[in-house]
């Protein structure tokens, strides 16, 4: 296996910024590649699922190539003050991804997946950019961002910096919820996680709801965990044999 730390200069972002890339040293020449971009959290960066998890040796011989890239604390928005990290998430980071490595460009072999924040991002995106995207995955995803700011308004003011108001964000592309109610062309697989004493099971429980309604390929799993690491690295290895349908995902 190989794993590559980048930094480089993003015109998006007008900052230096880095990445993490892990590429499987053995690849079935008869099975396709894979490509998962793979997010971080809120208090993350692009190391956490290395640092935290043991990535590495439960994508080892999966043919799956992963992707870690670095938003801080965006949400993976094109943020009210602050940098465009929407812009390089969707546009920018693809094409370098794509120049730098030998890695899929096809819809069919590329996936996005996130914990927490980062959950947001990979609906968000998968959502927004269906056409791209076979999967989409979240792992204790803040998926009603709406409801949590209300039911939170400690953190108004960030969120204000992030998203604008909450008026503002209700009904955009900002608002997975309302994501949920356009007409789509193109439905990739979604999997839905999170454990049962994580303070956001009940957002989680609102947005299955939602989605239930709709007919997008779909999985929910609950199981008991929090919001932390040991549930996470257990449920990455399921969002890995969801991409390579095994075992209950057959």
């Amino acid at each position: 296996m190989a794993t590559f730390s980048t930094h480089f200069i993003s015109k998006s972002l007008q900052l230096r910024t880095s990445l993490q890339v892990f590429i499987p040293d053995q690849v079935d020449t008869e099975k396709p590649l894979r490509l998962l971009y793979l997010l971080h959290g809120l208090s993350d960066d692009d190391t956490a699922w290395l640092n935290n998890t043991s990535l590495v040796r439960y994508a080892d011989n999966r043919n799956i190539a992963i992707v870690m890239p670095q938003v801080h604390r965006s949400f993976y928005t094109d943020m009210q003050v602050g940098n465009q990290y929407w812009t390089f998430l969707s546009e920018e980071l693809p094409q370098l991804i794509h120049s730098w490595f030998k890695l899929p460009t096809e819809p069919e072999n590329t996936y996005v997946a996130g914990l927490s924040m980062g959950g947001f991002g990979a609906f968000k995106w998968g959502f927004c950019h269906p056409e791209k995207f076979a999967g989409i995955a979240s792992l204790s995803g803040a998926l009603d961002m709406v409801g949590l700011r209300e039911a939170r308004p400690e953190g108004e003011n960030e969120m204000l910096a992030t998203f604008g108001s909450i008026a503002e964000q209700r009904s955009s592309t900002n608002d997975l919820l309302a994501l949920l109610d356009k007409e789509f062309t193109t439905k990739p697989r979604v999997l839905q996680l999170c454990g049962t004493e994580d303070f956001l099971y009940d957002n989680n429980r609102i947005f299955k709801a939602h989605i239930e309604k709709t007919d997008f390929p779909y999985i929910y799993r609950e199981a008991p965990g929090e919001h932390n690491w040991e549930y996470w690295d257990r449920e990455i290895q399921t969002v890995l044999d969801w991409i390579d349908q095994k075992g209950d995902f057959a």
